[in-house]
């Protein structure tokens, strides 16, 4: 072992929640390390592919599928997988975890510092009150510990720092924050809105609310619509942990960043009832070290974290640090995608596209709003889901196929853009079921002699209701905007696939029922805050980042006042 170095805090991982913790304990005045088991990523001059014109990418953009199927094959299932991206994702050879091909989980995850937040949609909602509440009110997991009153000063905090762009609706299960001026609908879009919302009163067609400036601030510039925002953004536009929250952590020189840093467990001392302690080991060297802190913050992602946690036994936790509830690893929950509809939209052919907006529209949530038990009338489902989607116009590489003729004419018709198009996909939420779990393989270990992780998870009968539901009312909407040959689709979903995994280490009022109090604090251990997707008591319908972040300054701030009073 390599000679100890103390910091006032240790945040594991540096996406999305680590970056948040980082700046939140950074600020005020704590020494802290950040740990990523990742390869470093420096925000504008690690951004190689950012501007790299379609001529320069290697085999024109097309997918080495031999290299895929060896070395990436639940990495390259994602939607920013291509090979202007790929030096940012893990590799599932070298970095594997137990797949059961008969009950698949796609894990997907980032291998780098900034995690996800380099990759993520950008899309950012608020949880309301009747996500908080929709646990107490239809017996479905437990209750949250908190309410929206409680979290709607951080989620200004946090939206505020990060800059939303977005529209305003007024809706209370939806709440608005603090939005730049919204990203416009094009002309589509617009026809679509307003014949939707007149047939169905209750039901609202706005911009996706996405965390990407539309004005400049803090020393970051506005979007200016340049292309995929995976690959990097230089003028940090886009919110990345790179980008934005670990350069304000950095600037206040509190923060020690350590790329290629595995976490292998977190140490407990039971003379204090407090953790001491993280064990590392060097990604590339493999040497073994240890760091201690007063607080720790695990921040690692809501897998990650838990195997953390998991594999962190000791006499006093010999299931797992801060699983004396013995439900850590359960009630795994995703949100089921896969159900929809698209359309043809007739029309428009004097209109096209300008730029390449980072975001499309969003509808949100309509079904059980007031629900009496949790369902309305007709319903026979629980909780909700909400469509993300666009309309776009085909061009000429994806219609040619189609286009009939041969010579000149033929090859005039091809530079001619094809029809407009539209597509609605739900987003549907995930209920609480202790029966979905990961847990740790004692047979298989990593390179790094740490026990993989297995998945034992699945979409249950409410969810596949919710995606059928999604799936009729798609196709109706799209008919009734005036869409033709519309197609609805229902495709049964792979948990993990949204890439919006959480609440394996739950929040909950009772240690006997959840591993974390109403502050993201371990029940019990004081100085241990976990504060991603691990610590969310259910999925609600919406996008999750934004509610993350939250939770972290939150937690941060409250560790904080903590560390000053002399507490920890």
């Amino acid at each position: 072992m390599s000679e100890t170095v103390d910091y006032d805090a240790i945040v594991v991982g540096s996406g999305m929640s680590g970056g948040w913790a980082a700046k939140e304990l950074c600020e005020a005045g704590l020494k802290v390390l950040v740990l990523e088991r990742g390869s470093m990523v420096r925000h504008g001059k690690d951004y190689i592919t950012e501007h790299m014109p379609p001529w320069k990418i290697p085999f024109g953009g097309k997918k080495p599928r031999e290299l895929y199927e060896q070395q990436y094959p639940v990495q390259s299932k994602v939607f920013a997988f291509n090979e202007t991206t790929r030096h940012f994702f893990n590799n599932d050879k070298d970095n594997p975890y137990v797949i059961d091909e008969e009950k698949p989980f796609n894990w997907h995850r980032a291998d780098v510092v900034g995690g996800r937040s380099l990759l993520w949609s950008r899309q950012v909602y608020r949880f309301s009150d009747l996500d908080f509440e929709a646990n107490k009110l239809d017996g479905h997991g437990v209750d949250w510990p908190i309410r929206y009153k409680d979290l709607a000063p951080w989620y200004s905090h946090v939206e505020s720092f990060i800059g939303v762009s977005g529209e305003k609706l007024g809706l209370d299960h939806l709440p608005d924050g603090e939005f730049q001026k919204p990203m416009p609908l094009n002309v589509v879009e617009r026809e679509a809105k307003s014949a939707i919302e007149k047939q169905f009163p209750n039901r609202y067609l706005t911009i996706g609310r996405c965390a990407v400036q539309t004005e400049a601030k803090n020393g970051r510039g506005a979007c200016h619509y340049c292309g995929p925002c995976e690959r990097g953004c230089s003028v940090a536009a886009v919110f990345s942990s790179v980008g934005v929250t670990l350069p304000a952590a950095e600037r206040t020189g509190n923060m020690t960043l350590k790329a290629d840093s595995v976490v292998e467990g977190v140490d407990y001392d039971p003379s204090t009832g407090k953790v001491s302690a993280v064990r590392v080991i060097d990604a590339n060297s493999f040497e073994r070290k240890r760091y201690t802190a007063k607080i720790i913050f695990l921040c690692a992602s809501t897998v990650a974290t838990t195997q953390i946690l998991l594999n962190s036994k000791s006499e006093s936790f010999p299931n797992g640090l801060a699983n004396r509830s013995g439900v850590l690893g359960h009630y795994l929950m995703d949100h089921a995608g896969g159900s929809g509809a698209v359309g043809v939209m007739p029309g428009y052919l004097d209109s096209y596209l300008i730029g390449n907006r980072p975001t499309g529209i969003y509808i949100p949530r309509f079904r059980n709003l007031q629900a009496e038990g949790g369902k309305e009338p007709g319903v026979d489902f629980l909780r909700g889901y909400n469509y993300q989607g666009k309309a776009l116009r085909l061009g000429w590489e994806n219609s040619y196929k189609q286009t009939r003729g041969f010579g000149k004419a033929f090859k005039h018709a091809l530079r001619r853009p094809g029809p407009w198009l539209m597509f609605l996909g739900g987003f549907a939420e995930h209920l609480p079921n202790k029966n979905n779990r990961l847990f740790l393989d004692a047979n298989k270990k990593d390179r790094f002699g740490i026990p993989q992780v297995r998945f034992d998870a699945s979409f249950g009968d409410n969810e596949n209701r919710l995606q059928a539901d999604a799936s009729s009312q798609a196709k109706a909407m799209l008919t009734a905007a005036g869409g033709v040959a519309v197609q609805s689709f229902n495709i049964k979903s792979t948990p993990g696939s949204a890439i919006h995994e959480m609440g394996t280490a739950r929040m909950g009022h009772d240690p006997k029922t959840s591993v974390l109090d109403k502050w993201n604090r371990a029940h019990g251990i004081p100085n241990l805050f976990v504060t991603d997707g691990s610590c969310m008591t259910s999925s609600s319908c919406v996008n999750p980042s934004l509610t993350y972040m939250a939770l972290t300054a939150r937690a941060a701030n409250f560790a904080i006042k903590q560390f000053k009073a002399g507490v920890l």
